[in-house]
């Protein structure tokens, strides 16, 4: 583990590859899963605010959803997550017409429509953050769906931390990538040995 400011971040992120192979996957991750996306303190009041903009992308069943219990909820845990339609997709997935997924929020932001890009969780995926009481960690959260995403990755030669670095500096600042990125040079001359 490496801690970087006031946080822990796994080896993983260094030494494992990862690049979204969209192709492949159609981005089965907003689909799948026990429950919706992790939502960060303050993020459903964004979801909120710009509903208006990707309304009209919105399956009818998202909107009953969102109209009966709203665009988030508390989980099994007590965590606040996205609404999801039948137990399966969020209530902000959208498809073309080939069936691929994709985020509305990230369509309208593509757009230029709204200048929130979607939930961080959604953004930093595969790495979930854990927050305790002075620091917060860092983790890749491996999924068997992302497979396609791990031999993209190996075949490119692209380190998750790399991946990911436009989420990451959303989450924590470009000090903090700094950071990273000088222990992934540090790593590049003294291998982990695991």
């Amino acid at each position: 583990m490496f801690q970087i400011q006031e946080t822990i971040v796994s080896p993983d992120l260094f030494d494992k590859y990862f690049v979204c192979d969209y192709a492949t996957c159609q981005g089965i991750c907003c689909v799948e899963g026990e429950s919706g996306a992790p939502l960060e303190a303050g993020e459903a009041d964004l979801l909120r605010k710009y509903l208006d903009a990707v309304r009209d992308m919105l399956s009818p069943e998202a909107l009953e959803v969102i109209d009966k219990q709203g665009v988030s909820y508390l989980d099994v845990e007590g965590d606040e997550v996205t609404s999801i339609v039948n137990g399966r997709d969020c209530v902000f997935t959208t498809y073309d017409e080939k069936g691929n997924c994709l985020c509305a929020f990230e369509r309208a932001y593509r757009l230029g429509k709204i200048d929130f890009p979607k939930p961080l969780s959604c953004h930093l995926y595969p790495v979930r953050l854990a927050r305790y009481s002075g620091f917060t960690a860092v983790n890749y959260h491996r999924w068997e769906i992302c497979r396609c995403a791990e031999a993209l990755g190996r075949q490119t030669g692209t380190p998750l931390y790399r991946f990911l670095k436009e989420p990451l500096i959303r989450a924590f600042g470009k000090e903090w990538y700094k950071e990273m990125e000088e222990i992934a040079a540090l790593l590049e001359q003294n291998p982990l040995k695991r």
